[in-house]
């Protein structure tokens, strides 16, 4: 079963049309019944779904499920007592059913359309690496790292000359919740939070030594990611928007590149209970880009989901995530989705994104982020809509549409890869790394702020952008995209561009 493509990346592939030399890149109930019933029968060609089954939190009514649980013909995986969360596997085709009927389960549903282990193959392309001779060849200014030049991306937030005032602090962690994060990379290593990282796939939290690391076959994804929130100003290769902070990684992707509801359960819960101030979610929760709430099983991803972020939320970190790129209005009555679900079948639906959501982008308390290129302007992918959008960052565009002032040669993104090198991706994957980094920076200069209060001021210092209109970003006459709003809050850049001199400063 082949997935036919994975869209749960918050970067994206910019067309070959856009003439691009320099990059290629991801721009990606209560009645009570089945307690009382013997294990439900399972045919011996069944395939193995896994499902989050929500209940009220605390031990006794989870307790009392776990039982019904293996008489409906599930495993438990794990239980998230704290959040009222149980992972179980099962090859019943009727579990979620049956389920749903025990008494004191809220809802429950399957995290995904293909069998375990999914039998997906995903080919996300690739970013462009950085040469030895290109980066042998780079020349520094006083004071910065030898590709700082490169990124235009911190001017255009002010984080350059906020690192006159502060890198940050290392009682600060940022959690990159993503496909993992190659910790060996010389910088990154200076800035890592061991203790704060875990792999997560399977829904339990594996602690072993490196299981938070990519595979050499796995997305670089969440390595540059991490770079781009915390590289460190050491002397070598890139900087951080918060080189002074520390990162930490939480794998949730497995190898087929899937972001499934237990995984990202377990990485928020993680996140909550080591001390994590900031966690960066560029991706959706696979396999639905949006979750109707009308669909039994969608609405238990959204519960399960919704519970573990606001849990997050409430032992102290703030939850970042990207908007996505689809150019989609997610303001808008209706949106076709063309990729659900995308680990077996998709087909076209209509949903209506303040009934369908993309999670944990639009859940409660969640900022989401759009992106800009480098000419200040939303970039050509980016989702955007009034009231959805909080607040806008660099995620890079077309060379072709915004072309970065000299040195810098890539509209794109630079970031860290696995193995030491250094790399080019564009996307909102790569705004929300951003914000991520000035939360940080916020969270450093108020360490004893609340999650609210960091949110407040980050859209309070936000750099007020107007709404770019009419938005025709390839030049053909025709608009691209329609901004609503004011300029103090809009439909592009929600309450403006990231700031990350005044968070150092205010």
């Amino acid at each position: 079963m082949t997935a036919p493509h994975a869209r749960h990346r918050r970067a994206v592939a910019i067309p070959a049309g856009m003439a691009m030399a320099t990059a290629l890149a991801f721009l990606p109930n209560t009645a009570a019944t089945a307690a009382d019933q013997a294990p439900a029968a399972v045919s011996a060609d069944a395939t193995p779904l896994s499902y989050v089954v929500n209940v009220k939190a605390g031990h006794g009514t989870s307790a009392y499920v776990k039982k019904a649980v293996g008489k409906a013909g599930g495993t438990i995986v794990t239980s998230y007592d704290q959040i009222g969360v149980i992972v179980a596997h099962s090859s019943n085709p009727d579990f979620a059913k049956t389920v749903r009927k025990v008494r004191g389960v809220q809802s429950a549903g399957a995290t995904r359309t293909a069998p375990l282990p999914s039998a997906a193959t995903t080919d996300l392309g690739a970013p462009k690496v950085l040469s030895a001779a290109e980066v042998a060849k780079t020349e520094a200014a006083a004071g910065q790292d030898p590709l700082e030049s490169l990124q235009w991306d911190l001017p255009a937030i002010k984080a350059d000359k906020a690192h006159e005032k502060s890198l940050g602090s290392k009682k600060v962690t940022v959690a990159v919740i993503d496909t993992g994060v190659d910790d060996t990379h010389p910088d990154i290593a200076p800035n890592f939070d061991r203790k704060a990282s875990v792999n997560c796939v399977s829904g339990k939290p594996d602690t072993a030594d490196g299981a938070w690391r990519p595979a050499a076959s796995e997305s670089p994804h969440g390595t540059h990611v991490a770079g781009e929130i915390a590289a460190a100003k050491n002397g070598v290769g890139m900087t951080g928007v918060a080189p002074g902070v520390k990162v930490s990684g939480i794998k949730v992707s497995n190898p087929d590149g899937f972001f499934y509801t237990e995984a990202v359960v377990c990485g928020f819960i993680w996140a909550a209970e080591h001390g994590v101030d900031v966690t960066n979610n560029s991706y959706y929760t696979d396999p639905w880009y949006f979750n109707c709430k009308d669909d039994p099983d969608q609405k238990a991803l959204v519960e399960a989901v919704t519970r573990a972020s606001r849990y997050a939320e409430k032992k102290g970190a703030v939850n970042v995530a990207a908007a996505g790129n689809e150019n989609y209005d997610l303001a808008s009555d209706e949106i076709t989705d063309p990729s659900s679900p995308n680990d077996t079948t998709p087909g076209d639906r209509v949903v209506d994104p303040s009934k369908c959501l993309d999670i944990p982008t639009q859940l409660p308390g969640v900022v989401t982020v759009a992106a800009t290129g480098a000419k200040g302007i939303k970039s050509s992918f980016s989702n955007h809509g009034l009231g959805v959008v909080d607040i806008a960052a660099p995620g890079g565009d077309s060379t072709a549409y915004q072309k970065p002032e000299p040195p810098a040669t890539s509209g794109l993104i630079l970031g860290t890869l696995p193995g030491g090198q250094w790399g080019y991706m564009a996307g909102t994957s790569m705004a929300s790394p951003h914000v991520a980094g000035v939360a940080a920076l916020i969270k450093s200069t108020h360490p004893k702020a609340s999650p609210a209060l960091v949110k407040a001021l980050l859209y309070a210092e936000a750099d007020a952008t107007p709404c770019t209109d009419p938005y025709d970003i390839d030049g053909d006459g025709k608009v691209d995209a329609v901004c609503e709003g004011s300029k103090n809050r809009n439909g592009f850049y929600g309450r403006g561009i990231a700031d990350a001199l005044d968070a150092v400063t205010k």
